[in-house]
């Protein structure tokens, strides 16, 4: 798989003139060797030059994870940073004429590795991502079971929340509760990201975090959450009603049902992922709400919470069968209440399909 993996890589390289591919310790690193390194103190590179033989830069201290993969070869360091420069020169001369342009992933790479990197002086580092997405952005069906099992956990984890849910609770206890279920139900340790738990006029900040403030009656309550199974993520929300609530509220939850189905009932293969945005955003600026959309429609996912493709208006990036991507249309109405319906999907032959399956009518809790 990963050889596969790595082929489809080299010819991308190729295609766009560069020599080879440099990654760090992340999502990639992991999806094109199946090597898994958190990003420390102790720089851990990748390097891929096709026709060459891949090299690992670690420390020593990780060799136990290197030890039966015949087809790296492996450059350790040890603790003295000072002498960590003479082992990447090392690592980078064993390529022989290592020179032009190697690809790296901008918002990946620190400048810890871009400069022992640069320090050989004939490399020209250049934005790389696009060549990682082509091949990470196209899921096969193990991950997309992967994937499932993330929402199924997820779900699992809310629903056995929800009846916990009562008035007086403070966003952060409820954000505890759902914590715990997630590892409960089945999640990996390292969440994809800490439960977003907004109540009343907290759920108008998009991305807000969990306070101190409690649940009160006529709150809509936005709980933004997921879980990560063997290395790949969900990420779902859904919104709930704290008692009884106005007119507008269940109005706004309504208009944001529609947006979501809509936005959803979009995606298709070679359909541009602008026309996901506007799907969803039409439905809201018809009823007169555009203002209070303040966001793109979704985001890839897979390996990582926020990855290729993007749904926004501007993005005329072709959707292809295998992609994977967030639709999460909202309303946030300052200082008052907001509202965000999420699910995963994914493009098939058919058309988009829903991994996510929880209701998405207006639920009354508390």
């Amino acid at each position: 798989m990963y050889a596969e993996r790595l082929e489809k890589l080299a010819q991308i390289i190729e295609e766009n003139g560069c020599q080879g591919m440099a990654l760090n310790a992340g999502p990639s690193l992991s999806y094109f060797t199946g090597l898994h390194f958190h990003l420390m103190e102790r720089p851990v590179v990748f390097l891929f030059v096709p026709g060459n033989k891949s090299i690992l830069i670690l420390p020593r201290l990780e060799a136990a994870k290197v030890d039966k993969t015949g087809w790296l070869k492996t450059f350790f360091y040890d603790e003295n940073p000072q002498g960590w420069q003479k082992v990447f020169s090392d690592a980078l001369n064993s390529l022989g004429a290592v020179q032009g342009k190697f690809g790296v992933e901008p918002l990946q790479l620190r400048y810890l590795e871009y400069s022992l990197l640069k320090s050989n002086g004939e490399l020209s580092l250049v934005d790389g991502s696009g060549f990682i997405a082509a091949v990470r952005s196209l899921k096969d069906a193990g991950e997309l079971e992967l994937m499932q099992q993330a929402v199924n956990i997820a779900e699992d984890s809310l629903q056995a929340v929800l009846p916990l849910i009562r008035l007086g609770m403070t966003e952060r206890e409820l954000a505890a509760e759902l914590v715990l279920q997630l590892f409960k139900h089945g999640s990996d340790p390292d969440l994809p990201f800490a439960p977003i738990i907004a109540a009343g006029p907290n759920g108008a900040n998009p991305h807000a975090q969990p306070s101190e403030r409690k649940l009160q009656e006529g709150d809509l309550l936005v709980i933004d959450w997921g879980a990560r199974y063997q290395g790949y993520v969900s990420d779902l929300t859904r919104t709930f009603g704290v008692g009884d609530i106005d007119e507008e509220s269940v109005k706004i939850h309504e208009i944001v049902q529609q947006a979501n189905r809509a936005g959803r009932a979009a995606g298709k293969e070679n359909v541009a992922c602008r026309d996901v945005d506007l799907a969803a955003r039409k439905m809201i600026e018809e009823a007169g709400y555009g203002r209070y959309f303040t966001h793109r429609t979704g985001h890839g996912i897979g390996m990582q919470c926020h990855e290729e493709p993007y749904m926004h208006a501007d993005n005329e990036q072709l959707l292809r069968v295998g992609m994977s991507y967030t639709v999460e249309p909202g309303i946030y109405l300052p200082g008052i209440n907001g509202v965000r319906i999420e699910d995963d999907v994914y493009i098939s032959e058919d058309g988009a399909v829903s991994l996510s399956s929880l209701p998405r009518s207006l639920i009354r809790v508390g």
